[in-house]
């Protein structure tokens, strides 16, 4: 009998206490159970069961063991369950979390188009910039951008964008039009919150150094800040999706380009990096495909 066998035995007795149900089970003599259980105490040299005439009871290494069993065996069945998916057309249910401005403005249409090359997939979709928490929220996926990912961040980065700096031609008539990151701070800016809390960052002479800016309207969506934008109420730090269409309508123009700001990447979270979902991983896939290929993603 396999390891893998013999861990299967050693999880349905602790959980049955009983030798006699699980070779009923198992549909072997109870001595092969008993064999069983006595090998594989042998070979990791401990006991794992404490036997009476009346109960089985787990010793601490018997309980920790239990856990690790099940764990293993929980991969194994997911791993067992993926390949077979794979041979299956995507079906189900998947929830996923999308930011409001990138969702409606790109995401929104790949997506439909997703639904009609897999038409036995639904998906729930949760348009909000805040950041969601996958597991307690019930999530199956989410889509970020952002320049930096939490260390415990299970993600696949599937594009990219850049920052770019703007402001109106009527501001910059009015103000000037700034030659350096350090002449912000006596600027009306306009914050995209909690991410640019009183400094932006800008490279400068090949490093990378933050610039304090000050402003009076801050708010936590990109197209409601090139609103205030285009209206010439200040300057703003908006991702390239957001405001390439206004850059080449002249409705805005970048301002400090001879200073690069920091790529964002687009990124799919997932809750856990041990089993994916087959329909989860063929958006990820999905969208992986055709976000990477599109040009809109840079501003002229």
């Amino acid at each position: 009998m396999d390891r893998l066998e013999s861990m299967r035995m050693f999880v349905r007795v602790a959980e049955q206490g009983s030798f006699s149900r699980v070779a009923q089970q198992f549909d072997v003599a109870r001595s092969v159970v008993t064999r069983q259980i006595a090998a594989l105490e042998g070979h990791l040299g401990t006991k794992l069961m404490a036997r009476s005439t009346r109960s089985l009871t787990l010793t601490s290494a018997g309980s920790s063991y239990l856990e690790r069993c099940r764990e293993i065996l929980g991969l194994v069945e997911a791993a067992e369950s993926s390949v077979a998916e794979e041979r299956q057309e995507p079906r189900g249910l998947i929830r996923l979390s999308v930011p409001l401005s990138f969702g409606l403005r790109h995401l929104s249409p790949l997506l439909m188009d997703f639904h009609v090359t897999y038409p036995e997939v639904s998906t729930e979709i949760d348009f909000t910039d805040r950041r969601v928490k996958l597991v307690e929220e019930g999530l199956d996926m989410a889509i970020r951008i952002t320049s930096r990912l939490d260390p415990l961040d299970v993600a696949r980065r599937i594009g990219s964008t850049r920052l770019v700096a703007i402001a109106s031609p009527d501001y910059l008539r009015r103000h000037g039009e700034p030659q350096h990151p350090s002449e912000l701070a006596e600027r009306e800016c306009l914050l995209y919150v909690p991410a640019q809390q009183g400094a932006w960052r800008f490279v400068v002479d090949g490093q990378l150094a933050e610039f304090p800016v000050r402003g009076r309207l801050r708010a936590n969506n990109g197209d409601a800040l090139l609103e205030a934008v285009m209206r010439g109420l200040g300057i703003s730090l908006q991702p390239s999706f957001i405001v390439a269409s206004a850059i080449e309508a002249g409705w805005v123009q970048p301002i400090l380009t001879r200073y690069p700001l920091p790529e964002l990447g687009i990124y799919a979270l997932l809750p856990s990096s041990r089993y994916i979902p087959h329909r989860v991983r063929v958006l990820v896939d999905y969208l992986a495909e055709r976000i990477g290929t599109r040009p809109y993603w840079e501003a002229n």
